[in-house]
């Protein structure tokens, strides 16, 4: 197993232009620059139903949550922007979650989670930034086994930002801050890789 430790970067958003994607990246760009290796995600290309335990005990565990579970298992330390709708995390992200720890044929019941370290944030057009969901995040996480930073941010008034639909956020102190919060994921990640499970590894 390489010694490099591996982050998953995504949103809890299905918008194309999404503000929460384009927070992710940046704090994305500390964490490759502090040594890890970080790959991004789109949770567009992982589409679920609604999670229903009478349709997953009958069919088995989704497709696409399938793959994703594998996906899960290969990384060490998780990225996540998340929206806030109406005081929580979107419904995209925690039907997500539901379905991706899940018992399957490959793995037990939130194994592809259990033992990872998170970094979370939020950004939002509105002055608080979103900051309401990531209590429940870090609940929900937490639950699972992951162990979330005590580090968060909540980008408000995030459209001021950035021009336009541009991939580059303007302000440079809150550049500077996401990229040291994914920084601190991967030191963190550095300082217990070596006791960190990858799930399949030996």
């Amino acid at each position: 197993m390489s010694n490099t430790p591996r982050i998953l970067a995504f949103a809890g958003s299905l918008r194309e232009h999404s503000y929460n994607k384009r927070v992710v990246r940046t704090a994305m760009r500390g964490a490759k620059n502090a040594g890890a290796e970080v790959n991004y995600i789109d949770l567009r290309d992982f589409p679920m139903p609604i999670y229903n335990g009478d349709d997953h005990a009958k069919n088995g565990i989704d497709p696409n949550a399938s793959r994703l579970q594998k996906l899960l298992s290969e990384y060490d330390g998780l990225l996540i922007a998340c929206p806030e709708y109406n005081g929580s995390l979107s419904g995209a992200l925690k039907n997500t979650i539901d379905w991706t720890s899940r018992q399957s044929d490959e793995y037990k019941m939130g194994e592809v989670f259990n033992g990872k370290v998170a970094a979370i944030m939020t950004a939002s057009p509105g002055g608080f930034g979103g900051v309401r969901c990531l209590g429940h995040l870090r609940t929900v996480l937490s639950i699972l086994g992951i162990n979330v930073l005590p580090s968060e941010i909540a980008v408000g008034k995030v459209h001021e930002m950035y021009d336009g639909d541009a991939l580059e956020m303007t302000n440079e102190k809150m550049k500077e801050s996401l990229e040291k919060l994914g920084a601190s994921l991967a030191g963190m990640l550095k300082k217990t890789h070596g006791e960190l499970k990858v799930v399949g590894a030996e």
